[in-house]
């Protein structure tokens, strides 16, 4: 087999490329448009006869092909917000720095309007296959990051996504990787789903573990009716009290956005949000600080502290998270704080916001409004069901020990994840920078 031999491109994110191939500026190879059409989530329909391409469904898919499900009617339709076959939309705005550059491949025949927050690319067919630049832009879109603007919101401009150059290989040799790589993530991610299946088992196994010893505690008591359906029996020394009845305080955090600070020092204090609180364990890397004047105003209202519990109700609903560090900090207003009297364990209340009857409560709660708010009034009358503090201390001991079986299993299944998508994200970045030679695109001569 003929092997690569490589030069210097003076690209730095690509290195050395094969000889044969060139680079070329995204502006000299791509038609650019900034997409402003106006519809909304409620504009959206299930039929419809052009495709909706709406910012807040396009933020996480990698590819719009038929299973994608969101159409506009005629009205909206703007030619020069059309989407065809092998463009690429780029996520221009982003609320986290990682999100921002996040590439999309259209994968149908059919029209697409592109919808506001996003660019789209048209590549010059008969110099730039589609699929190919989507695959490149996985790596180039990293570079997107040095051009962000703003503190809250980050974004980017066309300008900055014209300035970019990748490497070039003949048409044929673009379609090949492009080939190539199409089959090889095609397996990874059956690989990856798989381990997803996995783990959304062994999670759904400790979610029932969790749901019976909160209801019927850990010994064979006997039973009572609760008087709510969705709770069911109960240990007949069990209580149903209201969430407001065992509790010394129930609120939010800040109904503002403070002030962040660009370059925050020991005496700024951390201001959480619900992506704080989403991981296992919060880094203060990638927290957002406010200054100790303003955190001094905010927890006149609500003061966290250790032995509290956070759960977020804005977003993404129903996360806790259980105080137990010593560091000072304020939270948004998407953070409910809930302080626990002396018949209320936070640890078994933490445990209670993963059951099924908790699970009932905030859906039911949240149908009201939207699916994804939760007012402050609906979360002081949650009920809990709530044994003796003695009993609830039990119970935290025997969920954790189930907890501590399970753990090992679940980080090795989220490491093999991670290992994929670090694989899969490093081959892409071979291919598209000729470091590994595509052995269909060698055996065609499809670069001579």
């Amino acid at each position: 087999m003929e092997k690569y031999t490589y030069k210097d491109c003076g690209i730095e994110w690509l290195g050395k490329i094969p000889k044969h191939w060139e680079t070329k500026r995204l502006f000299n190879i791509c038609e650019f448009i900034r997409g402003n059409s106006g519809f909304e989530k409620n504009d959206l329909l299930s039929e419809g006869k052009y495709v909706a391409l709406q910012y807040g469904k396009t933020y996480k898919v990698e590819e719009v092909n038929e299973k994608f499900q969101y159409y506009v009617n005629e009205n909206f339709y703007k030619s020069s917000q059309i989407v065809n076959y092998g463009d690429v939309l780029f996520v221009s705005t982003s609320e986290t720095m990682e999100d921002l550059g996040h590439s999309v491949f259209y994968n149908r025949n059919d029209i697409g309007l592109i919808g506001g927050e996003q660019i789209l690319l048209k590549p010059n067919k008969n110099i730039l296959d589609g699929k190919y630049l989507f695959y490149a832009s996985k790596v180039f879109g990293n570079g997107l990051k040095k051009f962000a603007t703003g503190i809250k919101v980050f974004r980017f401009d066309v300008y900055d996504l014209k300035t970019i150059y990748i490497s070039l290989p003949k048409p044929k040799e673009q379609k090949a990787i492009a080939e190539y790589l199409d089959k090889a993530t095609a397996k990874i991610d059956r690989i990856i789903a798989i381990k997803q299946e996995q783990l959304m088992k062994m999670e759904a196994s400790l979610g029932k573990k969790v749901n019976e010893i909160i209801k019927r505690g850990v010994k064979d008591f006997e039973l009572k009716e609760s008087r709510k359906d969705f709770i069911g029996k109960i240990p007949i020394h069990y209580k149903v009290q209201k969430l407001k009845h065992i509790t010394t305080k129930i609120t939010d955090g800040a109904h503002f956005t403070p002030n962040y600070l660009d370059n925050p020092d020991k005496n700024s204090i951390p201001f959480l949000r619900v992506t704080d609180v989403q991981v296992e364990k919060i880094d203060l890397n990638k927290t957002k600080f406010i200054d100790v004047e303003e955190h001094n105003e905010l927890i006149k209202r609500c003061n966290p502290e250790k032995g509290d519990l956070l759960l977020s109700k804005n977003g993404t609903i129903g996360i806790t998270k259980v105080v137990d560090w010593d560091w000072d900090f304020s939270i948004f207003v998407s953070l409910c704080l809930i302080k626990p009297d002396r018949q209320l364990n936070v640890d078994y209340l933490n445990y209670f916001f993963k059951s099924e009857i908790m699970d009932f409560q905030i859906k039911n709660g949240s149908k009201q409004i939207t699916v994804t708010n939760l007012h402050l009034d609906k979360i002081r009358d949650f009920y809990i069901v709530t044994p003796p503090i003695s009993e609830q201390e039990q119970i935290v001991k025997r969920l954790k020990d189930i907890e501590f079986k399970f753990n090992d299993s679940l980080k090795n299944i989220k490491s093999q994840i991670e290992t994929l998508q670090a694989y899969r994200k490093s081959l892409i970045h071979e291919c598209v920078t000729g470091k590994k030679q595509v052995t269909s695109a060698i055996k065609t001569k499809a670069y001579a």
